[in-house]
């Protein structure tokens, strides 16, 4: 058994090569091999959100603060808010983030890959993305 006491991690601010406005990263776990799985809180100021990406095994979003917005590529904006639960199947091309006059506060949980994540640049271009 393994415990991670509240706090023991340090947060980061999210990096503007995959933000737009500010983002802290709060990791909650990256569990162990066999297991594929890590898990994040997310907070998105107003405003903020990811760069178009995409995750080999897909990801989880659970919304458990404010107002937000997803988008799938090529598909319409839908607003999410608290106890909304969002599915991205693997390698769909989406991005999440705030509302322009609400933050969000989401739990992301996401299967882990050699890339976990994968930016995909306003030309199309994939590029792999470390972390």
């Amino acid at each position: 058994m393994e415990i991670r006491r509240a706090g023991s991690q340090a947060s980061t601010r999210g990096s503007s090569d995959y933000f737009t406005g500010t983002v802290r990263v709060d990791p909650l776990f990256q569990a162990p091999a066999p297991a594929r799985v890590s898990g994040a809180a997310v907070t998105f100021e107003p405003g903020a959100r990811t760069a178009w990406h995409t995750h080999p095994l897909g990801q989880t979003l659970v919304v458990t603060a404010g107002f937000g917005r997803v988008q799938r590529w090529d598909g319409p904006v839908e607003k999410i808010r608290p106890g909304d639960v969002v599915w991205f199947p693997p390698s769909e091309k989406h991005r999440h983030g705030g509302l322009t006059d609400h933050g969000l506060d989401a739990y992301r949980g996401t299967g882990t890959a050699r890339w976990q994540e994968r930016r995909v640049d306003g030309a199309g271009q994939r590029r792999p993305v470390s972390r």
